[in-house]
């Protein structure tokens, strides 16, 4: 495989760390302890065409590949995590299940909106209940002959606040376990539905994170989105985008963190030299530069698998969960780097900390992902 990115990806790269060096970097603090993400970066955002990165030119959108826009990402989210993880769900969560399961006129009803940012989306999958077993879910969609009506409750919605596309799992047939499960393409305006108060949350404390409650919330025939009892399938298989995802808004992260690092490690002194020079800080940089780069590579190689349309489950797996520990690995080592110095909110490196928790958490636990890799292993 060849991981080497194109002129035309180095330089969507380029303009994207230029963005958010200059506008999301120096502000990300801000956003932090405002914990809010401002609307005018949001429309400059979208102006970039971000929100339609993978989208469809017909619908509106960039047209460029998984592998382009994960190098995107990362630079996004080395400015700021959260700001990287809307763009993130709204593109390879979001406008990705209609783009590939979404009929003609779906697509053609949702994607050229959400591609120009005019409608950012949100995805509904985990329930106060129901989080790693997706099969558990207990919001319902009942057949009322010309729309569905959907009633239940979806927790840690990311996005919610803004998003105007809601992407909901349902039961359609309770009976039925994990066939019984359908997605639908849900109009935030729609009467019924209830946003919950933003979770107060250790890091990414500018993505808004909600609940949601839906009660009989009536949802057209037409925005059923692939096939009746596909849902499961569907979430599962998408949060491979998902997942690759999040990869590299870790290793955004962990480059930011070590990024602070050196440049904080050629200042301080101590017994009369920059501390870079001892060897204890210098062992510290090249492992955290060795894990960022593993954690890439793992990522590339699941997105490649991705564009050229091959299974990347347990690749997709391998990249979210070594990512998770080596973001982690990364940012406590960067704390430590500091010192006493590393605890203070002054210094960024406390942000990224708390930012990289969440990392193993969503898009699937890192138990999650050793459930995957294994039976995927013992398959074999």
């Amino acid at each position: 495989m060849d991981f080497h990115l194109s002129e035309e990806d180095l330089e969507l790269k380029e303009m994207a760390r230029d963005f958010a060096e200059k506008r999301l970097y120096p502000r990300a603090l801000e956003f932090d302890e405002h914990e809010k993400l401002p609307e005018d970066l949001i429309k400059e955002c979208a102006e970039l065409g971000y929100f339609g990165f993978m989208a469809p030119e017909e619908y509106g959108g960039l047209g460029l590949s998984c592998t382009t826009f994960m190098g995107v990402l990362e630079e996004i989210c080395s400015g700021c995590a959260a700001f990287g993880i809307m763009l993130s769900v709204h593109n390879s969560l979001c406008c990705e299940i209609i783009k590939v399961y979404g009929s003609d006129e779906l697509k053609q009803k949702y994607l050229p909106d959400m591609a120009s940012g005019e409608k950012i989306g949100a995805y509904c999958v985990t329930e106060p209940n129901a989080g790693t077993d997706v099969a558990s879910l207990s919001t319902t969609a009942v057949d009322k002959g010309d729309h569905y009506l959907i009633n239940g409750t979806k927790t840690f919605v990311t996005n919610a606040g803004y998003a105007q596309v809601l992407i909901v799992f349902a039961k359609t047939d309770p009976e039925a376990g994990q066939k019984g499960i359908s997605c639908f393409v849900v109009d935030v305006k729609s009467d019924g539905i209830t946003l919950g108060q933003s979770e107060k949350k250790c890091g990414i404390k500018a993505s808004d994170l909600r609940e949601i409650s839906f009660m009989d919330v009536k949802v057209p025939k037409e925005n059923l989105c692939g096939e009746i009892g596909e849902g499961f399938y569907m979430a599962v298989t998408i949060l491979n985008s998902g997942r690759i995802g999040v990869t590299f808004q870790a290793v955004g992260i962990g480059q930011a963190a070590l990024n602070e690092s050196l440049k904080y490690s050629q200042e301080r002194k101590q017994f009369g030299q920059e501390i870079c020079n001892f060897q204890a800080i210098q062992f510290k940089l090249a492992d955290m530069a060795t894990k960022l780069d593993a954690a890439r590579l793992l990522g590339y190689r699941a997105a490649l698998l991705k564009d050229e349309g091959k299974p990347c489950h347990r690749e997709t797996s391998m990249a979210k969960l070594f990512a998770t520990e080596a973001v982690n690995f990364v940012c406590n080592e960067a704390v430590q780097i500091h010192g006493g110095y590393g605890y203070i909110k002054e210094y960024p490196v406390e942000r990224y900390f708390r930012d990289a928790r969440v990392i193993g958490l969503y898009e699937g636990t890192s138990e999650a992902q050793r459930m995957v890799i294994s039976r995927d292993l013992l398959k074999e």
